[in-house]
């Protein structure tokens, strides 16, 4: 080649692929690994050329609009590349270059599968977590979201995503709108990518709770969690041949006080079912949560043991489920129920109490 030869003649051969949004948006040290100066690749995005220039430091290798996946990965890479100070070297050609970031907000959502947020592609901005030493501005469609508590990364696909309860608190800390925030934190629950307890306590540790949009979308996301758990141990009941038990009743003493309601009882064994389906508490005072904020004693929790307690004393067995336990182990509870009800026969026979409708 000589001097006159066009400069993206000689540039290096780059194992393009066009299925592979990792080999068409290269950070500016993965080009250098590459064997491209900084040089060859500003000469590539003059305008008309076949490259354009993505983001600060991050580059498209072609000359059309970006695909969602690959705004997605430059976003990535923008967010995760080394301070200045440690630039040097950091990238080889194999790097994915996204160091500490992850996605989150309302595009961490999409890649967990969040129907009501719609495609990735058609997101106006794509929020990325950091640490919080790191010191990024946000820029085009890049929202950067600096943090002292970097939750671990799930990974869909080859992609860092935040859990699916900080990504819904990030998402609700942007959003004013209480119609939305009740959507996603609704169907968070109701299609079963967590649990309530689980999206209150993020949601109480960003000091959201408060938020006027936030506060009847928590109500709501509760009753919805309630309505999903009966439905599991509904189903569990009868997928796993159990007698069939009376459902939400009130127990009491004949002639005297009520002894508190529970979900499931079966009265020939003496054994009750009750899930616990109560919101972390938070508040100032008490013992320390992740983000610095404090947890109270739970007076629900309280008032819960001391029922169990009395109904123990009078000989029922209580079987206390959460709805956690009854998503991730249906048949491990199953198996928790059933060996109470055998055990029924084993044990003094429990004093007589009323059973009524709740």
């Amino acid at each position: 080649m000589t001097q006159n030869t066009p400069l993206s003649a000689r540039l290096p051969r780059l194992p393009l692929h066009p299925d592979d949004v990792t080999q068409r948006v290269l950070s500016a040290a993965q080009l250098r690994a590459r064997g491209v100066s900084a040089a060859q690749t500003s000469a590539q995005c003059l305008p008309g050329g076949p490259w354009q220039h993505l983001l600060p430091g991050v580059y498209l290798l072609h000359p059309g609009p970006p695909t969602g996946q690959e705004r997605l990965h430059g976003a990535l890479l923008y967010a995760g590349r080394p301070p200045v100070s440690a630039r040097r070297g950091a990238a080889g050609p194999s790097d994915a270059g996204y160091g500490e970031a992850m996605v989150t907000g309302v595009a961490a959502l999409a890649l967990h599968g969040f129907a009501s947020v719609g495609e990735l592609g058609a997101l106006h901005r794509i929020d990325v977590l950091v640490p919080r030493t790191r010191r990024l501005r946000s820029t085009r469609f890049v929202e950067v979201l600096r943090t002292a508590s970097m939750p671990g990364p799930v990974r869909v696909g080859e992609v860092p995503v935040a859990p699916v309860e900080r990504a819904l608190a990030d998402a609700v800390a942007a959003t004013s709108d209480a119609a939305d925030v009740r959507r996603l934190l609704i169907e968070a629950v109701r299609d079963g990518h967590c649990e309530p307890a689980d999206v209150v306590r993020e949601l109480s540790e960003a000091k959201l709770l408060g938020r006027p949009a936030v506060v009847g979308a928590v109500d709501a996301l509760l009753a919805e969690g309630r309505a999903v758990a009966e439905a599991r141990l509904y189903a569990m009941v009868r997928e796993y041949g159990l007698p069939e038990p009376v459902w939400n009743v009130e127990l009491r003493l004949p002639g005297g006080p009520g002894l508190g309601g529970v979900d499931a009882y079966w009265p020939d064994h003496a054994v009750a079912v009750e899930l616990d389906s109560r919101a972390p508490r938070h508040a100032v005072h008490g013992v320390p949560g992740r983000r610095g904020g404090r947890v109270q004693e739970d007076p629900q929790w309280s008032a819960y043991a001391a029922k169990r307690e009395h109904l123990e004393r009078l000989g029922v067995t209580v079987v206390h489920l959460t709805p956690r336990k009854l998503r991730e182990a249906l048949d491990q509870q199953a198996t928790v129920v059933r060996t109470a009800l055998m055990a029924a026969a084993d044990r003094e026979p429990a004093a007589y109490v009323m059973v009524l409708p709740r």
